[in-house]
């Protein structure tokens, strides 16, 4: 009998046990090495769904994960530590046949209700979703891959261009990825914005040229007519209504958080009178072996992120401090079979 963390509703997870289900054709079998705790899994914990994807019943969340191979799979040996793809789109619709799978409707999420996820001590996963990493990998960078490649994607987005300033509001984990991301790109001056000190302070030493607690900052740097680009990454109600006060008259803005209550709140006239090319950011393309490279050539720092890390019986209380914005936070990762 195996363990697991399991969210049964809003403020409602802990640890019981877990009855692994069996495999089916086609899936590997893993050892669970690491787990990342991220904003959705924190949606579900703190407001009991995302949009349509409700907890129903106790379900075990995760899906930045990697593992080691209970079996000798596709040339590598058992043992391997191998990262997870978590998505498994359906591959013949309209949308993956135009190559958007992050955007398949007939999706199945590692870790999104109703499919369990990786906070448990072993999960089967569809043998096309395993992702070998070189030799050196640690658990740590296995799990930051995922997260990595929502930040690729965002910045994929937005296409920076060259040297331009570059307005980021929320400098969580996502946003921090992001805030490399665009550096790695060319992008020039970025500026940054989070209310918790920590985080401003963590974006500063990965390179922000100005770090402030609000948007309010932002315009004031800008003699009020903001950036030309703005990437907002928070769970911010108020996260679009920031990106637009942050935006100058013509810009772009991309969208990649997800907003407690799933609903904003945005006065129309400021974005209509600025004429914004607005764009949402939703998971990911193919964009891991660009993560391993960023990360296996050092040119993105996904450790110092990391600033927690637990086993699995302490992951209720984890989830409690997350949800609770306790101070030094920024990214927890559970271990399930033991540091």
């Amino acid at each position: 009998m195996s363990r697991a963390f399991f969210i049964r509703g809003a403020h409602d997870g802990y640890v019981a046990p877990f009855n692994l289900r069996k495999g089916q054709p086609g899936e590997v079998l893993l050892d669970v090495a690491s787990v990342g705790l991220c904003g959705s899994d924190l949606h579900y914990y703190k407001d009991g769904g995302i949009g349509s994807a409700v907890v129903k019943e106790p379900f075990v969340p995760g899906h930045e994960f990697g593992g080691y191979l209970c079996e000798d799979f596709g040339g590598l040996s058992k043992g391997a530590l191998v990262a997870v793809d978590p998505n498994k789109a359906c591959g013949h619709c309209e949308y993956c046949e135009k190559g958007y799978a992050n955007l398949c409707p007939n999706v199945e999420f590692i870790g999104a209700p109703p499919f369990n996820g990786a906070m448990t001590e072993r999960i089967w996963v569809p043998s096309s979703q395993i992702v070998p990493l070189p030799e050196n990998f640690t658990p740590l960078e296995a799990v930051m891959l995922e997260p990595l490649g929502v930040a690729i994607h965002a910045v994929d987005l937005a296409k920076p261009k060259l040297l331009e300033q570059v307005a980021l509001v929320g400098c969580g984990p996502i946003g921090l990825l992001i805030l490399q991301v665009l550096k790695v790109a060319g992008a020039g001056e970025i500026l940054a914005v989070d209310p918790l000190e920590h985080r401003r302070d963590m974006a500063a030493r990965l390179g922000a040229a100005r770090t402030g607690s609000s948007v309010n900052d932002i315009r004031a740097w800008t003699s009020r007519e903001g950036t030309p680009l703005v990437i907002e990454a928070t769970n911010s109600p108020l996260g679009f209504r920031d990106a637009v006060l942050a935006s100058k008259i013509g810009g772009r803005i991309v969208l990649v958080g997800i907003p407690d209550g799933d609903t904003y709140t945005l006065p129309a006239a400021e974005a209509r009178r600025r004429g914004l090319k607005i764009k949402f950011a939703r998971r990911m393309g193919e964009v891991y072996p660009r993560a391993i490279e960023l990360v296996a050539g050092g040119k993105v720092d996904v450790t110092s992120l990391v600033t927690h890390q637990v086993g699995l019986d302490e992951a209720p209380d984890t989830f409690r401090n997350h949800a609770d914005n306790a101070p030094g936070y920024i990214k927890s990762l559970i271990y399930p079979n033991g540091l």
